[in-house]
């Protein structure tokens, strides 16, 4: 049986985000790496993903004026 690795492109579509946005992400080590083009088992996106922190994780900029 052959193996489906994916691509940056198919990442995004699976995470529901557009290609840009996928290269920007901190991925996993690929699964495959054939020449410079690097692919990912969608078990191995899917466990990554659902580890991944909520929106609005990191703190972002401080307020301007704290709350009280």
């Amino acid at each position: 049986m052959t193996e489906r690795f994916l691509s940056l492109k198919e990442i995004g579509e699976r995470l529901g985000v557009k290609n840009p946005a996928a290269k920007g992400y901190n991925l996993p080590e690929p699964d495959a790496l054939i020449g410079t083009t690097r692919g990912w088992l969608p078990e191995t996106i899917d466990r990554w993903n659902a580890a991944r922190p909520g929106r609005g994780v990191g703190g972002g900029r401080p307020r301007k004026h704290p709350v009280e």
